[in-house]
């Protein structure tokens, strides 16, 4: 019988770890039917491989695409990275479920939506009908499920609210959700006590579901914070994914060996414990994380009405002016504002903002949340280059983006995000063709049967007989990261051909304009 697809001549990394070896790959339906030497076998489309890399497609397991999926679904910045799956709702922040006082994040909020939904379940319709172009993962948010229960406030759960979280995770897990994913520097996550996430975390732990933290510290105490993440996968039985390890601010760099060494002995000890990293040292979130946690509680709208009182806003101007050193402004870039007479100043480091609005930077600052009734993002320039590598190089850390789709052109093109939205990937293998980080067998392992690995996705994140054609083919030649933190709307170049469930999603470099994403 014909094969329907035949990738030709190419050298296959087939997601092992294994070095490349020249060998065909042919698909049948939505699965792979043969790797080897195929030449005998006749196929209705060949695509030549020659002078090319064939990998099995890429695994973004820190996306936060959940919404815009349902604008975008052809998700170019993550398809033309080589990305075939998006695992999302990372952070505590997930589209769903939408219910009681809970508030999508304000990137979200202001967007035209196909439809509208509350549940996981009303979620998933949605986005059958738009027909995604990569493959989804759906983590259940701490945020979703507490901003329904508890609201923002900063206190424990009465029994009544944590029942009802319960059952919210356990509707929203049975209805396609596969994990916990929490957000603990985010109200109102940050105000959750670890007793009411491990309680949580065993619900997902029973459904063979994972864990997943950004924790509550990354800098001085990340060493405290990793080794409550790991307490909650003990306790609750769960696995257990570290977000975006790193070790934030100069004076902390220093304790990467503490953080290798604490990672590395849970595993020795049984615990299932792993981390994602982008390959950049600048972080991108909210600028109001510099915002004390009192100043928080209420969520965003409080947080502008706070602002709006001087008392309070002199309060909250001496908070932020202890809690950071002067000389630390220079290193953080605005991204993307709401407020039109803001846009202005997006890349600009807030010295120069600071300058521009006459301010001392930390009344920009504030300046900047009031106004974008605490919509502004920023750039937080902190990481040192060697202990990225170094925590590239480990063996159970994978690839993610950290990012949302964008696309450069319509609706999704007027923000600015961070570069890593359109190049994490590309740019993780450039550093390893090149030889500036691990070989290129273990980089495309990384990014493909590792996260599949631990995120449990059935058949899927290798090249073999009877795995799920998910497909990469790129160009070693070509293959580079274009976006930038000046200009972030530039697709990466280089990944020619993707196949997402044996569907040509992306031929000779072009969008066929065919999507066969599945919610996995």
């Amino acid at each position: 019988m014909d094969l329907d697809i035949k990738i030709a001549g190419g050298l296959v990394l087939d997601g092992t770890g294994a070095p490349p070896a020249r060998l065909d790959v042919g698909i049948g339906g939505d699965r792979i039917e043969e790797v080897g030497d195929l030449s005998s076998r006749p196929a209705r489309l060949t695509v030549d491989a020659r002078g090319r890399y064939v990998c099995p497609g890429f695994i973004d397991v820190h996306s936060h695409s959940d919404a815009f999926l349902l604008i975008e679904p052809s998700a170019p910045s993550k398809i033309t990275q080589g990305i075939t799956t998006e695992v999302v709702g990372n952070c505590g922040a997930s589209a769903a479920p939408l219910t009681g006082a809970y508030r999508m994040p304000s990137d979200w909020r202001d967007k035209p939506y196909p439809g509208s939904w509350s549940s996981v379940a009303e979620y998933r319709t949605l986005l059958d009908q738009v027909r995604p172009a990569p493959n989804v993962v759906l983590l259940i948010g701490h945020n979703a499920l507490r901003g329904s229960a508890v609201g923002y406030d900063d206190r424990m759960a009465t029994p009544d609210e944590l029942r009802e979280m319960s059952r919210l995770l356990e509707k929203s897990l049975d209805e396609g959700g596969r994990g916990l994913s929490t957000g603990l520097i985010y109200p109102p996550g940050e105000f959750a006590p670890r007793e009411e996430l491990i309680e949580l975390a065993r619900i997902a732990g029973r459904r063979d579901g994972i864990y997943t933290s950004h924790m509550r510290n990354e800098s001085e105490r990340v060493v405290e914070a990793i080794e409550e993440a790991l307490t909650i996968g003990r306790e609750a039985g769960i696995r257990v994914e570290i977000s975006h390890l790193k070790t934030s601010g100069r004076a902390n760099w220093r304790r990467i060996d503490d953080v290798l060494e604490t990672m590395r002995k849970a595993r020795a000890e049984g615990v299932d414990v792993a981390a994602d990293r982008y390959p950049y040292t600048c972080s991108s979130t909210d600028l109001d994380v510099v915002l004390p946690r009192w100043a928080k509680e209420g969520g965003s709208e409080a947080i502008t009405r706070r602002l709006g009182s001087p008392a309070e806003r002199t309060r909250v101007r001496e908070d932020v002016r202890r809690s950071r050193p002067e000389d630390s402004w220079g290193k953080v870039v605005v991204a993307s504002t709401r407020h039109p007479d803001n846009a202005r100043f997006q890349g600009l480091p807030l010295t120069e903002v600071a300058a521009k609005l006459g301010m001392e930077p930390v009344d920009a600052v504030l300046h900047l949340i009031e106004t974008d009734e605490a919509g502004t993002a920023a750039f937080f320039s902190g990481m040192s280059e060697e202990n990225m590598f170094r925590i590239l190089a480990e063996p159970y850390v994978m690839l993610g983006t950290d990012a949302s789709l964008r696309a450069p052109e319509g609706l999704l093109s007027q923000d600015f995000p961070h570069p890593r939205a359109y190049g994490s990937f590309p740019r993780f293998l450039r550093m390893s063709l090149d030889g500036r980080t691990v070989a290129p067998g273990e980089a495309v392992r990384k990014m493909t049967s590792l996260p599949a690995g631990h995120f449990r996705l059935k058949d899927r994140g290798l090249l073999a007989r009877g795995m799920m054609a998910d497909v990469v083919v790129f160009d070693p030649a070509r293959l580079t990261d274009k976006a930038s933190y000046a200009a972030p709307h530039q697709l990466s170049e280089g990944v020619e051909h993707v196949l997402v469930n044996g569907v040509l999603t992306l031929s000779g470099g072009r969008f066929t304009g065919h999507r066969a994403g599945r919610l996995l």
